[in-house]
């Protein structure tokens, strides 16, 4: 492998699209991303490297000569989803043995997995982490030159590779990563060890990258990062969110995930004052109990949590919030689980976002003693969720009677002739609607909710 400086992912690219355009038929390629939106958004890179190295893109993986599977790691379901992929692949191979097949992402990232997969999967060609990607390309062509099965988790430091436009899917919405990696190790979480450090993007090439967003016709931008708020790329978190919402265009910016730690008056100020942010924030908090959130490595208390929140809905009393919750986690007891139910029912989250806690190698979490039973933990879940249901029932319905600025972005899946869209508190919209609408801003007057959406007409 080349693992110099030097290296020229475009003259790979070149070399490859050779070998591919010299073959008797077209080749296609099938990329599977699992897991988050920064995971999908490496998924759209590894399209665009697969084109130009000669690819035509396929949904189809039985059609394909190039699987790509770019995975997560953040779960163990997610791993046990991705490993029945490639078990699945193994009769791909059997049937065409040209077909390369190639595993990346953060589940690659970890040595264990590497091994897992030379030992267990030994038709799976390429192996290569979140650091690799813009070496994806040399390895096909090693690979597709000398027949070797390649892996490489080598943790490069060349920066973050601006090079790679990503082959955007999902219009009328993209998302931007702004920074990637993780300082915070929090005792669960195996991201650092699989994105590495912190690594944020020069702000000229994000502000730069939407501009050319909005020049397309795109509505709205997502700022992505594992701490997006800790973002330091010579200017502010807040500082890079006014300018954005000063570039000219009709367009909304949400943002995501934050870190309760990192979550100023400055950025609650910004975002309720821009006009084109979003009026919501998502803001894990995982749990509402302090001893369990020391132990998580969390480094703040529910107390410093509550004044992000009181301060927010100061300013705008129905302030819009979503979380994460992580359930069970290494002897979480019932008093701590209520702890989470009471900041749940004092909070009032639009959206809550829950997990069942998974044992991580590498992390400190997993060598915890943990009491709790996976019926105990299961029997919370659904403890949660109910309680979850009764706040959105109850919260949505301040939205009655009101009109809503929505993004058209889809039809919908339960009713003919209607479409869905997010408004600007986060919260799904359903409303009558022909498909000319798709794409556009459109008021919508709330006559209806539910328990996961709002329904209304469009109004002028």
């Amino acid at each position: 492998m080349n693992n110099t400086n030097n290296y020229d992912m475009n003259e790979y690219i070149g070399k490859v699209r050779e070998l591919v355009l010299s073959m008797q038929k077209p080749l296609k390629a099938h990329i599977k991303s699992y897991g988050c939106q920064l995971n999908f958004c490496d998924g759209d890179k590894l399209k665009r490297l697969a084109s130009e190295m000669g690819f035509e893109l396929c949904e189809d993986e039985l059609q394909s000569d190039l699987i790509v599977f770019n995975t997560c790691a953040v779960r163990e379901n997610a791993e046990d989803r991705a490993f029945g992929n490639i078990g699945f692949a193994k009769h791909i191979k059997e049937k065409n043995p040209n077909t390369v097949i190639a595993l990346c992402g953060c589940m690659a990232q970890q040595e264990h997995i590497a091994e897992k997969i030379k030992k267990s999967y030994p038709f799976v060609d390429i192996v290569f982490g979140t650091s690799a990607q813009s070496h994806f390309p040399e390895l096909l062509y090693n690979k597709l030159v000398f027949g070797r099965n390649l892996c490489d988790i080598t943790e490069y430091n060349d920066g973050i590779n601006e090079e790679i436009n990503p082959l955007r899917q999902g219009f009328p919405k993209a998302s931007v990563p702004i920074m990637y990696g993780c300082n915070n190790f929090c005792t669960y979480c195996v991201v650092p060890y699989v994105r590495g450090r912190e690594r944020s993007r020069n702000y000229e090439n994000i502000l730069s990258e939407v501009k050319q967003l909005i020049k397309d016709g795109y509505k709205e931008i997502m700022l992505l990062g594992q701490n997006v708020n800790s973002y330091d790329g010579d200017i502010t978190f807040p500082e890079l969110l006014r300018r954005i919402n000063d570039i000219d265009g009709d367009f909304v910016v949400r943002f995501m995930s934050s870190h309760p730690k990192d979550a100023s008056k400055d950025l609650i100020d910004t975002v309720i004052d821009c006009e084109k942010m979003a009026k919501q924030i998502h803001l894990p908090v995982q749990s509402g109990s302090n001893a369990v959130l020391e132990r998580m490595n969390r480094r703040y208390t529910v107390e410093k949590y509550l004044e992000i929140i009181d301060y927010a809905r100061s300013r705008v009393p129905d302030f819009s919030f979503s979380s994460d919750i992580l359930l069970g986690f290494p002897d979480e007891s019932r008093e701590d689980f209520e702890a989470t139910l009471a900041l749940m029912e004092r909070v009032k989250y639009d959206n809550l976002y829950t997990f069942i806690y998974s044992k991580r190698e590498r992390t400190k979490a997993a060598l915890m003693p943990d009491c709790v039973t996976e019926k105990e933990k299961s029997e919370r879940m659904g403890e949660l969720l109910a309680l979850q249901r009764k706040i959105t029932t109850e919260s949505y319905k301040r939205f009655m009677g009101k009109t809503l600025r929505v993004l058209a972005d889809s039809e919908s899946k339960t009713a003919e002739n209607w479409l869905l869209g997010k408004s600007y508190e986060g919260i799904i919209v359903e409303f009558p609607g022909d498909k000319s609408l798709l794409g556009q801003f459109v008021n919508v007057k709330i006559n209806n909710t539910k328990n996961w959406a709002v329904e209304g007409v469009v109004v002028e």
